[in-house]
């Protein structure tokens, strides 16, 4: 395995390794489920799922770990709010995000376990901690002891002298402002499970810990998120992990942000754009190639010209298949795939020089479809379709026209019907009613183009 990944941890671009040979094991922080999700809350399951795609392509077994967080301050505050049980609240949105994973072509993971399922894996790591003095109870919480291991603020490149009081520092049985909650003492109303420390619930960082250790063991291989949780999820969690003897992550991978006018995608903020609402504009295999087509440590900026622009380039590459496809038949597996391509993935997952080589490879395809001299094309898109299967948006998966898309087979039928009544038209050279049948079709914004194999369609996309 070539494959190099920039690490987080040692920041540094790292030769990868696996624990066990020919097996990957992958945690990734999931949803909190407290609102609909947005595409900077998928982007980093896009890019994950590529990570996985990848691996995977070259005999790797992939254990990929994706966590639903459905037990958290905003989902209690928000779901209050809305007069909801909480825990409706939270299945209500850990549903949206299954169906914005699926959209988007996500594979399913192998696991997705809940943060309430596991409660009594946390409790037995918060006595582990209590038993190796890096935790405390105080008045029905319990603490981590930041002060009582060493490595804290190593992998945010922190000294713990800097580092400003944790969110909830109110609470005057701390030992030090610093120190976290592992679990926290009910409050009338909010949900609680009984612990020997007092009936409460469990801390953010404490739940990932638990959940990560119970599916990829002690030990695992990647520990993936987005950038803004190194510090003070995955900090906290490592801290309390390695503490309890765990040793956890062996790389940390972090992706960056979608941004808008400079600024993290954000409900908070009032720029989230959300899954459902984009899907209105651009198909679902757009948005994912919008979201795949920038390096995963590289920030993106939204605007709607760079989706558009994005859209673009994926039809490029939908269009040279079909037409492809019509002349030489179904790809089949190639021989290899290019070079470039291979070289760039192994580079810390280079998809956009990795893009380069598949859009050059189309351009060759699509000149040897011009000239009628074919006879490389069935290795080119062999090798496009293989590429773009890794990439998880290739034109001829039947997810894009059975799973996110569902509603293409009712629309080609009704398509269809209408060519086949101007073909008709023209064989009886009822121009008009051919030339009527096309409008039409145009209005309701499909296009057709009349080629020598016969017509083809597309449904038009605004921008």
């Amino acid at each position: 395995m070539g494959l190099r990944l920039y690490d987080t941890g040692t920041r540094t671009l790292r030769a990868f390794e696996p624990l066990v040979p020919g097996e990957v094991s992958i945690y990734l922080c999931g949803a909190t489920v407290q609102s609909e999700p947005h595409i900077g809350h998928v982007r980093s399951s896009v890019n994950f799922d590529i990570l996985r795609r990848w691996l995977q392509h070259g005999g790797t077994n992939v254990i990929y770990i994706r966590n639903v967080t459905d037990i958290d301050d905003k989902i209690l505050t928000k779901s209050a709010a809305a007069g909801w049980p909480w825990w409706a609240w939270a299945l209500r949105h850990e549903r949206a995000f299954t169906w914005a994973y699926d959209a988007l072509g996500c594979l399913p993971p192998t696991y997705e376990p809940r943060a309430t399922g596991h409660i009594t894996e946390m409790v037995a790591l918060i006595d582990r901690l209590i038993a190796t003095g890096h935790a405390y109870p105080a008045d029905g919480d319990v603490y981590f002891d930041v002060g009582a291991f060493p490595g804290y603020g190593a992998l945010s490149r922190q000294r713990l002298e800097d580092m400003h009081p944790a969110p909830d520092s109110a609470s005057q049985a701390k030992r030090d402002p610093r120190d976290f909650a592992l679990w926290k003492a009910a409050k009338p109303g909010e949900p609680s499970w009984p612990t020997p420390w007092g009936d409460g619930r469990p801390g953010w960082h404490l739940e990932c810990s638990a959940m990560a250790a119970k599916y990829c063991g002690e030990s695992f291989d990647i520990h993936g998120g987005g950038m803004d949780l190194v510090f003070p999820h995955h900090e906290n969690e490592r801290a309390q992990s390695q503490a309890a003897g765990d040793g956890f992550a062996r790389y940390w991978l972090h992706n960056a942000w979608v941004t808008v006018g400079g600024q993290k995608m954000g409900k908070s903020l009032g720029n989230a754009l959300l899954i459902r609402a984009l899907l209105r504009d651009v198909r679902p295999v757009e948005l994912r190639y919008y979201l795949s087509a920038a390096h995963y440590r590289s920030m993106i900026e939204y605007s709607p010209e760079a989706l558009a622009e994005a859209a673009t380039g994926y039809r490029r590459i939908e269009s040279f298949v079909k037409r492809a496809t019509e002349v030489v038949g179904p790809a089949q597996p190639p021989a290899a795939l290019p070079d470039g391509f291979t070289s760039a993935m192994e580079d810390d997952l280079g998809v956009p020089a990795a893009l380069a080589v598949m859009h050059n490879l189309v351009s060759t395809g699509n000149s040897q479809l011009s000239s009628g001299s074919v006879q490389q094309l069935p290795e080119i898109l062999g090798q496009v379709r293989a590429m773009a299967a890794i990439l998880g948006f290739d034109p001829d998966d039947s997810h894009w026209s059975t799973g996110a898309d569902a509603y293409q087979p009712l629309a080609g039928a009704l398509v269809e019907d209408l060519l086949q009544q101007r073909r008709q038209a023209r064989q009886e050279r009822d121009f008009a009613t051919a030339d009527a049948i096309r409008a039409r079709l145009t209005a309701l914004g499909v296009e057709i183009e009349d080629a020598p194999t016969g017509t083809r369609w597309s449904l038009r996309r605004e921008g």
